[in-house]
């Protein structure tokens, strides 16, 4: 059908300490890297050639994915020396795409999890002429996004900043990230520095009389940029509530890896991950989480929609409510963690430091 280009590069500064070590895209969602989510389903839509666009940590991506035959996919890398921004990005891999001047190019960030109609979005796009085609997605607060409204024909109008006042939310439509160029398009953005495509690149082409045309797709859509965000993306993922052919079994409450071992009385539920080689202990009860590869559970803890890295251990009895905790990292037994507590990598709680509620 066409081809398409991944943004990958971002640090992924709001995922710490997961993205200590590895990018963002790689961070394992529903016991894959996410980003294999994302690969499935554009190959699923027929694409068959994939640029990735990548900048920190470029070295993880090779080696896992390789040339990309083992997914039907031929990809190809290519790595920022400094960042570029979405458009730099896009402009810095134009020389790997086939693509003739009025082709279709895909465009993709790296850290949404959407169920958006990719055929849908490029047909749209020949069907109108249009030189840019964006993905929109409807949401009930639009002020943590920028607007964009359309006519009554889906054209875009314009690109509003963040609304910082009610009388500024005029319309509920936001750019979910998912975009589809005109080929030659992508040669007029300028090469060799820093290039917003919302800031700079569709405001200038909108000036200069381009047709932008917006697709409104409100099925599911997530930004993954918290970790909090990315913890229920990863459980709706199992759930079935985002579709993704890359899910390693079969939909339901959990999603246990090969090499994974869950004592008989474990409970785990609403689309808790365990990966491969870690180990939840008899009386855990897991809500809604994500347990990365070797990670230690051990008996009595209560984990709720929180992320355990790669390695980590949770002590007996201890209670994580909306944590992560780094790779390698131990929380010694009987510690309360809540919402927004992050454990940095290779950091050592001892047994009861933490605590909300008496030790009695």
């Amino acid at each position: 059908m066409t081809e398409a280009i991944l943004l990958v590069g971002g640090k992924g500064t709001r995922l710490r300490p997961l993205t200590v070590h590895t990018p963002k895209p790689m961070v394992r969602a529903a016991g894959v890297p996410f980003l294999t989510h994302q690969l499935a389903r554009a190959r699923a839509a027929g694409v068959e050639h994939i640029v990735l666009a990548t900048s920190y940590l470029a070295e993880v991506f090779e080696p896992y994915f390789g040339d990309g035959a083992s997914m039907g996919l031929h990809i190809e890398y290519v790595t920022e020396e400094e960042p570029l921004g979405t458009g730099g990005a896009i402009r810095n891999v134009a020389s790997r795409l086939h693509s003739g001047p009025d082709d279709p190019v895909l465009v993709f960030n790296g850290d949404i999890l959407t169920g958006l109609d990719i055929r849908r979005l490029v047909s749209t796009h020949e069907t109108t002429g249009a030189d840019v085609s964006l993905h929109l997605t409807k949401v009930s607060d639009p002020r943590a996004y920028g607007l964009v409204p359309t006519d009554d024909s889906g054209r875009v109008l314009a690109f509003l900043e963040k609304p910082q006042t009610p009388e500024e939310i005029v319309i509920d439509q936001i750019n979910a990230g998912a975009y589809v160029f005109r080929r030659s398009v992508i040669d007029t953005i300028p090469h060799g520095r820093p290039v917003s495509v919302e800031r700079e690149t569709f405001p200038d082409l909108l000036e200069a009389g381009a047709h932008l045309q917006g697709m409104v797709d409100s099925t599911y859509w997530l930004d993954l940029g918290t970790p909090a965000a990315f913890v229920r993306g990863s459980a709706d993922l199992v759930l079935g509530r985002a579709p993704s052919p890359a899910l390693p079994g079969r939909c339901g409450d959990r999603l246990v890896l090969p090499t994974a071992t869950v004592a008989p009385d474990a409970k785990l539920t609403g689309g808790t991950v365990v990966g491969e080689g870690a180990f939840v202990a008899e009386g855990a009860r897991v809500f809604g989480s994500t347990i990365l590869p070797g990670a230690v559970i051990e008996p009595g803890a209560v984990i709720t929609d929180s992320l355990i890295g790669t390695r980590a251990r949770v002590g007996e009895r201890s209670v994580l409510t909306g944590t992560v905790i780094g790779d390698d990292a131990v929380v010694g037994a009987d510690n309360e963690l809540r919402d927004g507590a992050r454990i940095w990598c290779n950091a050592e709680i001892p047994a009861g430091a933490v605590r909300f509620s008496s030790d009695q």
